[in-house]
């Protein structure tokens, strides 16, 4: 995709949409930098929330039924520390607010009973991180472009 592309695509939907986040809920350093990097090479323009564990990001819920924006979607690690990230989809997905959200299970883990359990739970894509740098790259610039660019979404 040339960049005049990625720039009219970025213009295609409404500031409501721009300014709702992207909820990066990791605790690796060194996955969340090589996301963010991906998201910076795109000049994305939704921002990146991050949150490194799955407390955190459970807290975001209130806020969600406040009123705050709901993201445009959730990128959520399973491994993670206090909360694991299947009660974290679980708990995503049994809040009337939160249903709707997409979310992308992005991790390390390809165990099958993970797979079921994941998508048993209501997560809307699983995928396993890339263990090269480029196709990691790649498979992040992929996830926001349709997530955030081509899906419509219901908010």
């Amino acid at each position: 995709m040339t960049s005049e592309t990625s720039d009219f695509l970025h213009l295609q939907h409404g500031n409501d949409r721009l300014a709702r986040c992207i909820l990066l809920v990791e605790d690796n350093p060194v996955d969340v930098d090589l996301t963010l990097r991906a998201f910076a090479r795109r000049r994305l323009a939704n921002p990146v929330q991050v949150v490194r564990d799955g407390e955190e990001a459970l807290a975001w819920i209130p806020r969600w039924e406040a009123g705050e924006p709901l993201p445009v979607v959730v990128l959520l690690d399973l491994k993670l520390p206090r909360v694991d990230g299947l009660e974290v989809l679980r708990q995503l997905k049994a809040h009337p607010c939160c249903q709707t959200v997409p979310v992308v299970v992005l991790t390390t883990s390809g165990e099958d009973r993970d797979v079921q359990t994941a998508y048993q739970l209501g997560a809307n894509s699983y995928i396993i991180k890339p263990v090269d740098f480029h196709r990691f790259m790649e498979v992040v610039t992929q996830i926001e472009l349709y997530w955030c660019v081509v899906n419509k979404s219901p908010h």
